[in-house]
């Protein structure tokens, strides 16, 4: 069952898609069927920049259980980390 809820989120940060690397400034998170991925639903999350048109997204398609442990990578990944050393207003 899909649950139509899509979660957004502003971003900073960079990606690279086909056509190289862009400004990413957009997020999405939804469950749903996947495009590509052989399951029946996977956590999706599209990084984007709807300025620079339809090329600049970048999507992924995980389990819930590996987008699970990415949540928990980044965190960990933060915590190992100076506080504000990784923030786009530089070190606190």
């Amino acid at each position: 069952m899909c649950t139509y809820q899509t979660v957004t989120v502003e971003l900073d940060g960079a990606a690279k898609g086909a056509a190289g690397w862009f400004t990413v400034t957009d997020g999405a998170v939804y469950v749903d069927h996947p495009y590509h991925a052989c399951h029946e639903h996977t956590v999706n999350i599209d990084f984007t920049n709807p300025g620079d048109g339809p090329s600049a997204r970048v999507a992924v398609e995980l389990t819930e259980e590996a987008a699970l442990a990415l949540v928990a990578a980044i965190q960990q990944a933060l915590a190992a980390a100076p506080p504000g050393l990784a923030s786009g207003q530089g070190a606190a």
